[in-house]
C-alpha cells in the first residue's frame, strides 16, 4: 500500500471555511503576506497555509473571501479531485507554480480537518513516530555581504547550520571568513530562478570559489552552461535540487540522477503528489530533505512535522520562523527540534515557530 492510500479515503466533512491574513516584513524591501485557510466541519477545525509569493495574488484570495464550493462529505481522495476542478484564483496569477501552492494550502487544511474528525494524527494514520528534526537556518548575507546576521544567530544557538544563498559579491576575504565559522551545510546557487527576486547569475568564478571553499556542502540548484558543467562535474554527488522539483517527472527528467532532493510540500502542489514523490525517493535510494517558503502561520509546523516523519536527520531548511526575521528572538531553539506534534490532527507545536 502507498503511503497516498493510507490517507486517501478519510471521511472530510466540510461546512464552511474562511480565510485569515497574515504579514511580515522581513526587510524594507521584502514584506511578506500569506493566508491561513480554515476549514470547518463537525464541530473541528483545520488550518493550511497559501504562501504564494504575490502580495496581489494573496490581496485578491484575501479580499474574494470564502467563496468556494466546499461544503460537502468527502473523502481526501475525492476532496482533492473536486478542488482541482475549481479554479482557486479571483484574479489570474502570472505564475503557474502558484497554483501548486494553494493547492497544497487546501489539501494541508483538508488533512488536518480530516484527521481532527478521525480522532487521530499524522503519525499515528501513518504508522511513523515523530522523530527530533535536524535543522538549518537559511540566510542571503545582503549587498554587501555581511556575517552580522550569521553572528547573530549563531549568539542564540551556538551550534546552529546555515544553508547560505552566495552571490557574485562574495569575495575572498568573506568565503574564508565563512570557511573559518565552520557552520555551513548547504549552499543554495538559486540558478534555477527566472523571473524572480531570487534570480542569480550562473557565474563561473563564484561556482569555482564556492566549490572548492566548501568541500562538503551540498550545492543546491545550480545553473548548468558550458562554462558551469566543467566546474560542477567533480562534485556531482554534492548537486542537489530544489525548484525545478514539481514532482516525480521532473526527478525523472534531472540531467543525471540525484544523490539527494529539497522536496517542499508547497512547491509538490498536493498531499498525494508529495506522498507519491516520497515513496519514489525512498524506492530509489534518493534521500530527501525539507525545505521551507517564508511560512508565518500553521505551514512552518506542518512541514516540521513532516520532516519529524520522512526526513529528520537531513539538513532540513525548516528552521522556527523566528531565524528568518531581521532581529531574531532571544529564546529560539537549539537544532534538534523535539518531536511536538498536536494531539489530534496535521500541526507541530514546536518553540518558534
Amino acid at each position: 500500500m502507498s503511503t497516498w492510500e493510507l490517507l486517501a479515503e478519510l471521511p472530510l466533512q466540510i461546512d464552511g471555511y474562511e480565510l485569515e491574513p497574515l504579514q511580515t516584513a522581513f526587510s524594507n524591501e521584502f514584506v511578506r503576506k500569506t493566508t491561513v485557510i480554515h476549514l470547518h466541519g463537525g464541530g473541528e477545525e483545520g488550518v493550511g497555509e497559501d504562501v504564494t509569493y504575490a502580495v496581489d495574488d494573496q490581496e485578491a484570495f484575501q479580499h474574494a473571501g470564502a467563496n468556494l464550493p466546499l461544503t460537502e462529505s468527502f473523502t481526501l481522495s475525492s476532496f482533492a479531485e473536486h478542488l482541482r476542478s475549481l479554479d482557486l484564483f479571483p484574479l489570474p496569477t502570472e505564475r503557474p507554480e502558484f497554483r501548486l501552492y494553494r493547492n497544497w494550502a487546501f489539501d494541508s487544511a483538508a488533512l488536518d480537518l480530516a484527521l481532527r474528525q478521525a480522532h487521530s494524527t499524522l503519525h499515528a494514520a501513518l504508522g511513523r513516530d515523530p522523530q527530533p528534526v535536524t535543522f538549518v537556518a537559511s540566510l542571503r548575507l545582503g549587498e554587501p555581504p555581511s556575517l552580522e546576521p550569521l553572528k547573530r544567530r549563531l549568539a542564540i544557538a551556538p551550534t546552529l547550520r546555515f544553508k547560505l544563498d552566495p552571490t557574485p559579491s562574495w569575495d575572498a576575504p568573506l568565503i574564508a571568513e565563512l570557511v573559518a565559522l565552520g557552520a555551513v551545510d548547504s549552499v543554495d546557487l538559486k540558478g534555477q530562478y527566472e523571473g524572480t527576486i531570487f534570480n542569480n547569475p550562473a557565474d563561473p568564478a563564484l561556482y569555482q570559489r564556492i566549490v572548492d571553499a566548501f568541500p562538503d556542502a551540498w550545492i543546491e540548484d545550480p545553473k548548468l552552461t558550458p562554462e558551469t558543467e566543467p566546474i560542477l562535474l567533480p562534485h556531482r554527488e554534492r548537486i542537489t535540487w530544489d525548484a525545478p522539483i514539481h514532482g516525480i517527472s521532473d526527478i525523472e527528467a534531472l540531467p543525471f540522477a540525484p544523490r539527494t532532493l529539497n522536496i517542499k510540500p508547497s512547491r509538490l502542489g498536493g498531499l498525494r503528489s508529495l506522498l507519491d514523490t516520497y515513496d519514489y525517493c525512498a524506492a530509489h535510494g534518493i534521500s530527501t530533505y525539507g525545505g521551507g517558503q517564508s511560512e508565518l502561520g500553521p505551514g512552518r509546523g506542518q512541514i516540521q512535522y513532516l520532516a519529524s516523519l520522512f526526513h529528520p536527520d537531513t539538513p532540513n531548511d525548516v528552521a522556527p520562523a523566528g531565524f528568518n526575521l531581521p532581529e531574531p528572538p532571544a529564546d529560539l531553539p537549539s537544532s534538534p527540534l523535539a518531536p511536538a506534534p498536536s494531539p489530534l490532527g496535521f500541526r507541530w507545536e514546536a518553540p518558534g515557530g
